[in-house]
């Protein structure tokens, strides 16, 4: 069975740590949002990218969901005691990811023939591709005026509350459309659904696609709000409550089936009413075999 995930860069890897346990790996194409790469020290970040390549070849740094386990940090320290501190943290191992990708643009190649190219060399049998090869505009209109992403991640630690959330669409990469129309099955993970998961969706064709398509959702919203990150704040500012009743208005369109938390069973009729068809599983994904699990649940509801 040809199986298509849309990722995001926390919660989604986590259920490819389930998938890839189960799944033959050459059966798994995974299409990742690109809305957040941007330039930084001199080398282009793909940070979504590279953490569903680390997650798959089991390097990914779990503390932080970003960068290498066990990576040293002599550039990003030297910088700083140079007076030049980074925005953010780069380990070197992970820069030399970077590098070759910063390297590879300057040269004329597209982002997507440099994913393939470095998911190759790092022994991954999953294809991997960006949403697009051609970066995205976002920013976060705040109480305190437009922020860039980064800054207002980062710098003002997604402390100000937010009036919207605007990114420019972009046109899929090469083989996005031809990749959903191939799949048995759709996979969308619980990543943040506005500025992960609803970039990849907004692309021309892709929800077009989704339709001719059996789709399951995993929800990232847990209780009262998002199980991490500022997802609850997008929500909100975009007119959905923080909930998997919002994720499930959210994703009505395209969405035949929504994975909602155990917590959350009370809430299972009403999702139904939005959706058709809902499971309830342990999506707070704590250890391996949970993951395992969730990943099994989603693959059951395709013999449904």
């Amino acid at each position: 069975m040809k199986i298509t995930v849309l990722s995001g860069g926390t919660g989604t890897p986590k259920l490819l740590q389930g998938l890839k346990e189960i799944v033959n790996p050459e059966d798994l194409s995974i299409i990742v949002n690109t809305v957040e790469n941007n330039y930084f020290s001199g080398v282009y970040i793909s940070g979504d990218i590279d953490v569903v390549m680390y997650t798959l070849i089991d390097v990914i740094d779990e503390e932080f969901w970003y960068g290498i386990k066990g990576d040293t940090y002599l550039t990003n320290n030297t910088l700083e005691k140079l007076g030049c501190p980074e925005k953010l943290r780069i380990g070197d191992k992970d820069r030399a990811i970077m590098i070759q990708k910063t390297k590879l643009l300057k040269e004329g190649y597209k982002l997507s023939e440099i994913v393939d190219l470095q998911r190759k060399k790092l022994g991954i049998k999953s294809k991997i591709m960006p949403m697009s090869d051609v970066d995205s505009d976002i920013y976060i209109d705040t109480d305190i005026g437009k922020l860039d992403f980064h800054d207002f991640l980062i710098d003002k630690q997604c402390s100000p509350h937010v009036n919207n959330v605007v990114y420019s669409i972009v046109p899929p990469a090469p083989d996005v459309i031809s990749t959903i129309k191939n799949s048995d099955m759709i996979i969308i993970g619980p990543s943040n659904p506005i500025t992960s998961i609803m970039p990849i969706v907004s692309i021309d064709g892709v929800k077009d696609a989704l339709k001719d398509k059996y789709v399951v959702a995993v929800s990232p919203m847990v209780g009262d709000g998002a199980v991490s990150g500022p997802a609850g704040k997008f929500m909100n500012a975009l007119g959905y409550e923080a909930s998997c009743i919002g994720v499930a208005k959210l994703y009505s369109d395209f969405v035949d089936k929504l994975i909602i938390d155990y917590q959350d069973k009370n809430l299972e009729d009403e999702v139904k009413k939005i959706i058709g068809d809902v499971g309830t599983c342990d999506t707070m994904m704590n250890s391996l075999n949970i993951k395992k699990n969730l990943a099994e649940k989603v693959l059951d509801s395709y013999k449904i």
